[in-house]
């Protein structure tokens, strides 16, 4: 997106950031730095300053243009004063084992930012442009990426339930408790909400989503010859009660449906992390979907990140077929005791049956694909 805008306002871009998974050529003015993801590092906590600077910067006949994709919570990060880079990790990662999902996540990320929930957009006095990627279920930019240039409907009493609800209080670092309890008493300034003034300058638009995924799934399904049908209802929720559930719609459909069959769906699903294995929600989406119906007949099925980057493994995620239970028994496996542990990704790995992209440089959430011969 970067590239693009420069091959298009050329010189008239005075400076300009670039924070992504790994680093790539950029043209004049444009720097880089690479961030972490899921997790901020510090190299995120630099991200998060130098993009503040480059926004309070621009002058008030000038414009911010923010080409934005999920992924940025994580990979910008500018910590709210009083606490630390690792207070965020920490209750990041609490939320995501106890299975939180984008809206409730982004919630708190962004009461405990400076730059997250509208923030960015108001700390320049010129124009703001925001031209957004998707990987949210239902497109709401306040969430896409935090919403750092829209306004927050969310309070800090909202992002104190969401404590409360995924590990309670007294699982998540004190700093961060404290923080937002001042916060919901009215002690600190709230994120800015809609009709401020500070934004009226900011607009905002969503240029590619999920659908965009789906659309192009479904196209290329149909041009290898497949009857292609594509469930637009959001997979989200559990991953592996998605997973049941979506197996019996496809066994439905399918039943009318033309052979030979593709069902392309899309979503986000969460993950409540009970074991000590790896993984991510693509992987154990697979996973819980070993047992493809056999009214079927012969099934292949896949859970794929959109970005290539499956939670904080290496895979994008992960294929099943008719023979994954056979295979798995055959080599001494038991599809159960891997889901238990939260490890798919061992699972998978010792099957051969993980999905590597590497990092696609795009990012619209999960795709699944199930193909019925």
């Amino acid at each position: 997106m970067a590239r693009a805008a420069v091959d298009l306002l050329g010189s008239r871009v005075k400076a300009g950031l670039v924070v992504g998974v790994e680093s790539s050529p950029l043209p004049a003015p444009l720097e880089g730095i690479v961030g972490g993801h899921p997790m901020p590092s510090p190299a995120s906590e630099n991200a998060g300053s130098r993009a503040l600077a480059i926004a309070e910067a621009a002058g008030p006949d000038e414009e911010l243009l923010v080409l934005l994709s999920g992924g940025a919570s994580a990979l910008m990060a500018a910590p709210a004063d009083g606490l630390t880079l690792d207070d965020k990790r920490r209750t990041t990662d609490t939320l995501l084992r106890a299975g939180a999902d984008i809206h409730a996540l982004n919630t708190v990320r962004k009461h405990l930012s400076r730059i997250k929930g509208g923030q960015l957009a108001a700390s320049t006095s010129g124009r703001c442009r925001t031209l957004a990627i998707s990987d949210v279920v239902g497109d709401d930019l306040s969430f896409i990426a935090s919403g750092p240039t829209v306004p927050d409907p969310t309070r800090f009493e909202d992002a104190l339930e969401v404590l409360r609800r995924f590990g309670g209080l007294d699982a998540h670092p004190v700093p961060v408790v404290a923080h937002l309890t001042r916060g919901a008493a009215g002690q600190l300034p709230e994120t800015p909400k809609p009709g401020d003034p500070r934004l009226a300058r900011a607009v905002s638009a969503v240029i590619g989503s999920r659908r965009d995924a789906m659309i192009g799934a479904a196209d290329r399904a149909g041009a290898l010859g497949y009857h292609v049908l594509v469930h637009d209802a959001p997979v989200v929720g559990e991953a592996r009660t998605a997973a049941h559930s979506h197996l019996r719609y496809v066994e439905a459909a399918a039943r009318a449906a033309e052979r030979p069959l593709c069902v392309v769906s899309s979503g986000e699903t969460t993950v409540h992390v009970r074991g000590s294995g790896r993984g991510g929600r693509n992987q154990e989406f697979a996973l819980a979907a070993v047992d493809l119906p056999s009214s079927l007949g012969s099934v292949a099925a896949a859970s794929i990140g959109t970005d290539g980057i499956d939670g904080p493994t290496d895979a994008a995620g992960a294929v099943v077929d008719s023979t994954t239970r056979d295979r798995a028994r055959a080599g001494g496996l038991d599809p159960a005791d891997f889901l238990r542990d939260n490890n798919a990704y061992a699972f998978f790995a010792a099957l051969g049956d993980l999905v590597h992209t590497g990092p696609t440089g795009t990012n619209v959430g999960d795709l699944q694909v199930f193909l019925v011969a």
